[in-house]
């Protein structure tokens, strides 16, 4: 068993007072997501760091964190008959620059979503648990 460590963004712009959120579609599996990817240089590379280059390459956009969010995604998956448990550390992030479909080869799609849709659009588990703690984070706050 093997275990990998990643980092990505919850990103929101704010549209008329009200967030929108990015999220992006795999192209491999397909499963919409938010912008995530594994940390380089055998873990040495800091999770914002992380973070903020995925949300770039992935999502498109230039952002900046706001926050940690408290606790990790975590799943298993299979690849190449490896049993292999991933653990995801996001950050709530401000949109700064750029745009979503300026995306890498990793992702076929992407978009700014309402509260709503995007609750609709995630795919995993993993992701709808990480949404659920950033909207309770937001709960009592006023984005900017």
């Amino acid at each position: 068993m093997r275990q990998e460590i990643s980092a990505g963004g919850v990103v929101y712009k704010l549209k008329n007072g009200k967030p929108l959120w990015l999220v992006v579609q795999h192209s491999q599996h397909k499963g919409w997501v938010f912008p995530k990817g594994l940390t380089t240089d055998h873990d040495e590379e800091p999770l914002e760091e992380t973070a903020l280059r995925e949300v770039r390459e992935e999502g498109g956009i230039k952002a900046k964190i706001v926050k940690k969010i408290s606790s990790p995604a975590q799943y298993w998956y299979v690849w190449e008959r490896e049993k292999i448990k991933k653990i995801v550390w996001y950050f709530l992030m401000k949109y700064l620059s750029g745009s979503e479909r300026d995306h890498d080869l990793e992702v076929s799609d992407s978009g700014w979503f309402t509260t709503e849709e995007a609750e609709k659009k995630l795919t995993y588990p993993s992701d709808k648990k990480i949404f659920a703690l950033v909207k309770k984070m937001i709960e009592n706050e006023r984005l900017s």
